[in-house]
C-alpha cells in the first residue's frame, strides 16, 4: 500500500515521487515510476482481417522452408500468393482456402478451377479459438506421386533389413 506523503514543495510530482521512494526503501522492492518506455517492434499479427502485406512474411518464410508455392489468406480478405520466394499476386483467393476457412478442416484435393486447377494442394484453416481466421495452402508434392510405386516395396525394404544376420560356418 502506498501512502500519501505531505509534499514539500509544492509539486504534486515530487510527492508522489517521494511516496515511491519510500515504499522502495522500506519494503526492498522496485516500483515503477512511470509506464515504460514503448518500443517499435516488428510484429507479424495474423486476424481475420489481415490484409496481403500483413501475410506476407509468413507466406514468405513458409515458401522457403517447404521450396513449394504457397497461398494464404485471411478470412475476410484476398491474400498473398508466393512462388520461388517471390510475391506474384497480393489479391490472391482460391476455392479451396475459402472452403478451408468456410469448413475450418484440412483440406487435400485437385482443385478443378483457379491458379492451380488440376495441381495437388493441401490447405490447412488457421484456427483461433475454434474459429477460421485464415488460411494457407501448399502445393500437395505428395499428392503428385504415386505413393503405392514408390513405397510398395517399402515392406520388403523393412523386413530385409530387420532379418538377423545368418552366421557362417
Amino acid at each position: 500500500m502506498q501512502r500519501a506523503l505531505p509534499s514539500t514543495t509544492g509539486s504534486g510530482q515530487a510527492a508522489e515521487e517521494e511516496v515511491h521512494r519510500c515504499d522502495l526503501k522500506a519494503k526492498g522492492s522496485i516500483y515503477l515510476i512511470s509506464q515504460p518506455n514503448i518500443i517499435i517492434m516488428a510484429k507479424l499479427m495474423i486476424s481475420e482481417d489481415a490484409r496481403a502485406d500483413d501475410l506476407a512474411p509468413l507466406a514468405i518464410a513458409i515458401n522457403w522452408v517447404v521450396g513449394l508455392p504457397v497461398t494464404l489468406r485471411s478470412a475476410n480478405f484476398p491474400g498473398i500468393r508466393v512462388e520461388r520466394g517471390k510475391v506474384l499476386d497480393k489479391n490472391y483467393s482460391g476455392p479451396v482456402l475459402e472452403e478451408a476457412i468456410i469448413s475450418g478442416k484440412p483440406i487435400r484435393t485437385i482443385p478443378d478451377k483457379g491458379a492451380f486447377k488440376g495441381v495437388p494442394v493441401s490447405v490447412s484453416p488457421i484456427l483461433v479459438e475454434g474459429k477460421a481466421i485464415a488460411a494457407v495452402g501448399v502445393v500437395d508434392v505428395a499428392g503428385t506421386v504415386d505413393l503405392p510405386d514408390v513405397f510398395g516395396a517399402y515392406s520388403d525394404v523393412v523386413r530385409q533389413v530387420s532379418k538377423k544376420p545368418t552366421e557362417k560356418i
